[in-house]
């Protein structure tokens, strides 16, 4: 016998939210299926943070930083919510709707518990969505994962730091240091 998982779209899944199906669930929508989101621990919670509101002073009023709000990537009917998204101002018009790749500048994940599904999951489904830029910041093993260069299997690079800054793509002139990143 061979199981068939329903999926959603982002359509379907926007609906369920608005008959409160979800309520009270804290979830995702990844390639179409409603991810249960691992809790946050205090590591996690206080690194992801301090992270943002660091981000909020480099870069002031270019671009917006949004803590743990969804995205929604059409493409792979995929709605996630990121620990910091940084997109463009947009003001109002995110009344409408979350941030769409075009939006987006980079995005980035705090992992510990859901290393594996940051790592191969959703780098895959930010790759195809054409995210130019995706941080892994790995709790476990203190490195930041840098992904770039998207493609629809996937990025084509990969850096990983422990230390020193990185240089966002479309923020040149902006030096993020990886120890800031875990709220050091």
């Amino acid at each position: 016998m061979t199981l068939t998982l329903a999926k959603w779209t982002v359509a379907e899944y926007h609906q369920m939210i608005a008959a409160g199906i979800l309520v009270g669930r804290c979830v995702e929508l990844l390639n179409g299926e409603i991810v249960e989101m691992a809790p946050e621990g205090e590591f996690h919670a206080y690194s992801s943070d301090e992270a943002g509101e660091y981000l909020i002073y480099l870069l002031g009023e270019r671009a917006k930083v949004r803590q743990g709000k969804p995205i929604t990537l059409p493409q792979s009917n995929s709605e996630p919510e990121p620990d910091i998204a940084i997109v463009e101002r947009l003001g109002r018009d995110y009344r409408e709707h979350h941030p769409y790749p075009e939006n987006i500048f980079w995005l980035i994940e705090y992992s510990n518990s859901t290393l594996t599904k940051d790592l191969e999951v959703k780098s895959k489904i930010y790759a195809a969505a054409g995210i130019r830029e995706y941080w892994v910041i790995n709790l476990l093993d203190r490195e930041v994962v840098i992904f770039r260069s998207p493609t629809n299997a996937g990025y084509e690079s990969q850096e990983i730091l422990s230390q020193g800054v990185v240089v966002p793509l479309l923020f040149r002139d902006v030096e993020v240091s990886v120890e800031r990143l875990f709220g050091e």
